[in-house]
């Protein structure tokens, strides 16, 4: 089998990522020198995925902090901080590892001592992510049965991550127990997440996997040949209601339907114990993204697009939520706080 790919890194004070926009035709990787580079390195999605967006925001304040001075370290690290956290406004990660390097910052130790832990955490946090990703791998591949079909939408694989996945790191570790499944992966209209990038990685590793279009699932499982479906997270809130790539929640409404297990695969660091399932933003983005494929422009000029970038599965919906800790059965409002008791 190939060397697992590894979607971001830090070597020699320089942040390393795959460019996801040039895959599947070219496997590219970036490197990046400033905190600001980083932010729009996130911005137009040549890193994208919760866990890897808040390495990502991890790694970029380490970059911002190996290039201060005792006297505007404060400054910097404040102007860091705020510039990364406006990149994606609904992958909870990212404000997640904000939130953990500015306790750092904001702590009374040295400056030295400071800015030589903040680069530590950020790489703490990347390591602590695949390891993460592999517990979760291990958890939810005993949901997955010998011969499976299993669907995902979008991609929660190693390139979401920083190396192993969440939905598709339960699928990894249900194929490397020679369970023998079949994956099949929704394209993800408008920006083809799964078309591109799921495809890409699991055809990379020898793991069988078919593209369909969006609107081919319903009629796969009206026919049986999906078994379970498998999704990650970009946020989940307390009360089991999970925000994820616009298409999640039209995929859970057909599972149910059909009575076809749902399973979500996410971290706790996407757990957002604060906010409201009414509080979350959810991200509108370009509407290039959808009136052209490539360079080609298919929708008519003048034509009104709304890209709304993700949705809403409410938690009756979903029949578990796989984490590094353990796999949590509804009322999520009653398991999903013990996670962190």
């Amino acid at each position: 089998m190939k060397k697992r790919l590894v979607t971001i890194d830090w070597k020699d004070g320089k942040v390393i990522m795959i460019d996801q926009n040039a895959l599947p035709n070219e496997l590219v990787y970036k490197e990046y020198d400033t905190y600001e580079k980083v932010a729009v390195a996130i911005e137009i999605m040549t890193i994208r995925g919760a866990p890897a967006i808040g390495a990502a925001a991890a790694l970029g304040l380490a970059l911002a902090a190996q290039s201060t001075t005792e006297k505007n370290f404060m400054e910097v690290m404040k102007t860091a901080s705020d510039r990364l956290a406006k990149t994606r406004p609904t992958a909870v990660n990212l404000f997640w590892a904000i939130k953990r390097i500015g306790k750092i910052t904001q702590s009374d130790l040295p400056y030295d001592q400071k800015r030589d832990k903040i680069i530590q955490e950020a790489l703490k946090i990347r390591e602590e992510d695949i390891e993460i990703n592999k517990k979760m791998g291990a958890n939810g591949e005993k949901l997955i049965d010998v011969g499976d079909t299993v669907l995902t939408h979008c991609n929660a694989g190693g390139l979401a991550t920083v190396e192993y996945g969440t939905a598709l790191g339960v699928i990894r570790a249900a194929w490397e127990n020679n369970k023998k499944i079949q994956v099949i992966a929704d394209e993800t209209r408008p920006r083809l997440q799964g078309a591109k990038l799921t495809a890409f990685e699991l055809n990379y590793e020898g793991i069988p996997v078919k593209v369909i279009s969006d609107n081919t699932a319903g009629f796969l499982m009206s026919q049986q040949k999906i078994n379970k479906i498998v999704v990650g997270a970009d946020r989940i809130v307390k009360t089991g209601h999970v925000f994820n790539k616009i298409g999640t929640y039209s995929v859970a409404v057909l599972a149910n339907y059909h009575k076809i297990p749902f399973y979500v695969a996410a971290p706790l660091s996407t757990i957002d114990m604060e906010k409201s399932y009414q509080e979350v933003i959810i991200e509108n983005r370009d509407a290039k993204e959808v009136t052209y494929c490539g360079k080609t422009r298919i929708v008519p000029e003048g034509v009104q697009v709304e890209n709304i970038a993700f949705d809403m599965t409410p938690p009756e919906l979903v029949t578990a939520i796989i984490t590094e800790k353990k796999v949590i059965y509804p009322p999520y409002i009653e398991n999903i706080p013990k996670l962190f008791s």
